[in-house]
């Protein structure tokens, strides 16, 4: 549903952008709806969905706020991954772990629904993009796109801890000409294993994906 993608938006602007902290209060309902590009009844669904999940509350004449919810920055005991120096070889040795396994469960619990909004990213990165910034912004979509199909907050979650260590447009923007070439063949084979229902496929291009990204970070070391 577009109202849980515009939730997924707004908690990523709280605990992967940083844009809010707790106790913080959240733009106009006019302002944010635009932002997101999206109607005021869909933005009103996203806000009573996160408000159920304890991210966001209102108060009475003074607007929507962030919650008081520790889990928001302890991520579950994660929050000292925004702290520590963790090398990006480190965060994409996880990634390595955590990924192809979430390719696999969300084959298995995709809807029609979600493999349509995966099929639609993919498209978009069969194009090769030479903005590091816009391209950063797909991949991720495409990626989060997967975590959702698992049908597991906390995948989500730990996804955007992982992201939020690794400077991911810092590696496309120095080596734009190979991520080029190698995403687009890679997403291509994660969106085709996904569309046809194949876990095991899905599993394996995913993990190829990742193995590629890992040894371009290596330029940077």
């Amino acid at each position: 549903m577009l109202s849980e993608k515009v939730a997924d938006q707004i908690l990523k602007m709280i605990t992967l952008e940083k844009r809010f902290n707790l106790g913080d209060k959240l733009p106009n309902e006019n302002e944010l709806a635009e932002e997101l590009g999206v109607s005021r009844t869909t933005l009103r669904e996203a806000v009573k969905f996160l408000i159920a999940h304890n991210v966001l509350e209102i108060r009475r004449g003074k607007g929507t706020f962030v919650a008081n919810n520790k889990e928001l920055n302890e991520d579950y005991g994660f929050s000292e991954l925004d702290n520590l120096l963790l090398g990006a070889m480190d965060l994409f040795e996880m990634r390595i772990m955590f990924e192809p396994s979430m390719a696999r469960y969300a084959v298995e619990r995709a809807t029609d629904e979600d493999v349509a909004e995966i099929v639609r990213l993919g498209e978009i990165l069969q194009k090769p993009i030479t903005d590091p910034h816009a391209r950063t912004e797909y991949d991720q979509e495409f990626h989060f796109a997967i975590a959702r199909a698992t049908k597991n907050e906390f995948v989500v979650k730990i996804l955007s801890i992982i992201y939020a260590g690794i400077e991911v447009e810092r590696v496309f923007s120095l080596v734009t000409k190979e991520v080029n070439q190698y995403t687009v063949v890679d997403h291509t084979l994660i969106m085709e294993f996904i569309k046809s229902r194949d876990a095991a496929g899905a599993e394996a291009a995913m993990r190829m994906h990742i193995l590629h990204a890992y040894d371009l970070t290596k330029k940077l070391k």
